[in-house]
Order: structure tokens, then sequence, then C-alpha cells
């Protein structure tokens, strides 16, 4: 009695949630696939990305991902 309880009160995964995590899956092992490492160290370099200071770089704005101009010659 208390599982079918429990069934009926757990919040129940969407449909997005299990796309996310088949993608979130799909990118860890294709990161441990091109870095030639195992899962367990793509989760730990993961972790440590997240775990970095953002101001750590030099950039007072903790804005690291892309420059404000971009100039192309050609």
């Amino acid at each position: 009695m208390a599982g079918v309880i429990e069934q009926i009160f757990r919040p129940q995964k969407t449909a997005l949630q299990d796309r996310r995590s088949m993608e979130l899956e799909a990118a860890r092992e294709i990161l441990a696939e091109v870095f030639r490492i195992k899962l367990s160290e793509v989760d730990e370099m993961i972790q440590n990305h997240y775990d970095k200071d953002p101001f750590e770089e030099g950039n007072s704005k903790g804005d690291r991902l892309w420059p404000q101009e971009l100039w192309i010659e050609g």
C-alpha cells in the first residue's frame, strides 16, 4: 500500500526531463570518448568547471563566454 501512495504523490518525470537527461548522458559519453577518459573523470571535469571562480581569469564582469567584438578580415 505504501508503494502505491508513493507513486501517486511522487513527482513524475516529464518527457522534457527525460530528454535532457538523455542529452546530458550523451554529452558525457562524447567527452569521455574525445578525451579518452572515464565517465567519472568527465564528471569531475564538469564539477571543477562549475566550482571555478568566474572572476578568476581576470574579467571583472565574470563574462568569459564570448568577446564583445569580433573582427574578421578577408
